[in-house]
Formats: structure tokens, sequence, C-alpha cells
């Protein structure tokens, strides 16, 4: 079975055509960040107008690299739940079109559940139940991931996202956008040690996250340096900050897990390509005997290949939509 897939929830137009749930024919990525950085950050009308601009030539180049044309889909798979209204509204559109077309059905998803079922796409090893860290620009959640379709949300986010706190900590540096991939280049240089930041909610008995006032702490710090006129680099202000992220989010992932005696982790979302991350979390649950799978760099961040990889496993559960279907910018997993 082949299913073609539409993701168009922010600011990439992506689209990829997947075999059988996990065999990638092609997953085709078109990002604005040129468009987007002058801004140091998302414009949601510039993304749709980008979308609307490309989005013919992207899902022409997905049928090229994959070899195979209109005919040889069985279904079309789209997000249609979670991100922009005006980005969400292209590729709903252009998903209804080609199904009304082909007469083959229609599959609309969650993006955040596009994300947990990225690792399904590479590790046959990934069993139920496990626990998903799911971590990007706009959420992080800790999910109990029991069965295909069977989720409890066991950590939310309460205010800042990691991914969307080091876009605006890089912004307020002067380093560029998107700041996630910046900061973690330019840790790699500097002392993580150097400055102390707090590990936000640690102690609560909850899995939630909260990083808007780590956030706070290091604009303190960087204009309290300025001030005193003391000497300082950014790098260690960077590798300082990120570490605070990084053993937030590892901490909180294995304290439930343990909890839920849960042995198997996945980390999925664009924040889930941070080195530093990856690398803390193969350490610690190396020494706790638990099972961490993380997907490929190129399906961390929003990818259509993980959107026909979720619409793979609706179509056998019939879930399917129709051509009434409407776009949801914040609907809940």
């Amino acid at each position: 079975m082949i299913i073609l897939g539409i993701e168009t929830s922010c600011d990439d137009t992506s689209i990829a055509i997947v075999k059988n749930g996990n065999e990638v024919l092609s997953n085709v990525v078109w990002n604005q960040n040129k468009t987007h950085e002058y801004y140091g950050g998302i414009v949601p009308e510039l993304g749709a107008r980008r979308h609307l601009q490309v989005i013919n030539l992207v899902i022409k180049e997905a049928f090229e690299k994959a070899s195979i044309s209109f005919k040889d889909i069985d279904a079309v798979a789209v997000n249609n739940q979670k991100g922009l209204i005006r980005s969400l509204l292209v590729g709903v559109s252009a998903a209804k079109a080609i199904s009304y077309s082909l007469n083959i059905p229609l599959i609309p998803v969650h993006h955040i559940e596009g994300h947990i079922y990225s690792n399904f796409l590479e590790n046959e090893k990934l069993q139920f139940p496990h626990l998903c860290l799911t971590v990007s620009g706009g959420h992080n959640l800790l999910v109990l991931v029991n069965n295909h379709f069977e989720y409890e949300i066991i950590g939310n986010t309460l205010d800042d996202a990691a991914g969307e706190v080091l876009d605006k900590v890089a912004r307020f540096l002067g380093l560029g956008f998107p700041g996630g991939p910046l900061i973690d280049k330019l840790s790699k240089s500097g002392n993580n040690k150097k400055y102390h930041f707090p590990r936000p909610m640690l102690e609560e008995s909850n899995f939630d996250f909260s990083f808007s006032g780590l956030k706070t702490s290091l604009t303190r710090k960087v204009n309290e340096l300025n001030t005193k006129e003391e000497e300082y680099k950014i790098e260690d202000i960077a590798a300082s900050f990120q570490e605070a992220i990084v053993e937030t989010l590892v901490e909180k992932t294995l304290k439930a897990a343990k909890i839920h005696q849960i042995k198997q982790i996945s980390v999925v979302g664009g924040v889930s390509a941070n080195s530093r991350l990856r690398e803390l979390l193969k350490e610690r649950t190396s020494k706790m005997d638990l099972d961490i799978f993380f997907p490929s760099l190129s399906l961390t961040t929003d990818n259509a290949a993980m959107i026909a990889c979720l619409g793979y496993y609706k179509y056998k559960n019939h879930q399917l939509g129709n051509l009434d279907l409407e776009v949801h910018s914040n609907l809940d997993l």
C-alpha cells in the first residue's frame, strides 16, 4: 500500500510517499528559513503564501524521486490538526483535490501524533507500551503510548516549549533563526558548567514543563554581565543555557519512565535533533537498562513521511475522512 503524505503545519512544505508504513520512497521538505529569519520567527501570513507558491512543485518532486505516478497512490494523508490555520488550509486543500480527482481515501491526522509515528518508520524494535517525549518549538509532551492510537498524556507544556525558548534566546543573543540548531552548534565550543541556570520544576511531583522562567534567567544574567562590563563568551552562555534545558528534559523523562515502569523511550520533534540531548539520554538510559529511540535527523523536523506512516496505520484501522474535512489549529492529541 502506498500513501501520499502532506504536511504544511508551519513553515515547511513537505510531501512524502511511503509504502507499507515504513518504506520511504520520497520525503521532500521545502523550508522557509530565509523568508522568516529577518523577523526572527515565523510570520503566519508569509508562511501560508509560500506554501501556496511551492506546494505543486514539491508534489511533483516527490513523485519524481519516488519514480511513480498518481495512479499508484492508494490514499492521501494530511495533517489537518495542530498548526497555523492558514498553512494547514493549503495542505488540506491539496489533499482534498488529490483525493477527489483520484477517487482515493482521504486520511486526517494530528501533527503531534505524526511525530510520535516518526520513530516507527525506522525502528522495528520499538514496541508498546513506550514513553514518548515530543519536544519542539510548539510543544513538549510526555506521552504513554500504550498501543496504536492509545495515548495517555502525563506531562504537558505550561508555557514556552523548549524549542520556542531556544529560538527566543538565540534572537536575544543575536544568533539568528532558527535558534535551536545555532545554539547547539555554538555550545560545542562552550563550557556548559560556566553559568548556572535553573532546572524548572524538577522538584515537582508532576511531569509538566515550564521554560519561560529559564529564558528570563538568561536575559537577566546577560544584562547583569553587560552592566558590570564583565567579559564573557557567548559560547559559554549558550552551552550553559542548553544544558539546563537538556537536563530538565532528561530528568523528567527518566523519572516518568521509572514511575510508570517503562522500558522503552522514544524522542521525537525538532529538538530531538539536539546533539547534547541525544548524548545525555543515551548515556543515562544505558545505565538504567532502558532502550532509547530517535528518528533520523531528516525525520525530526516537520515532514510528510511521518504523516504518511501514520496514515497507513489509520487506513488499516478504517479511520478515514471525507471532503468535508476541516482544519483545527490547536486540537489536543
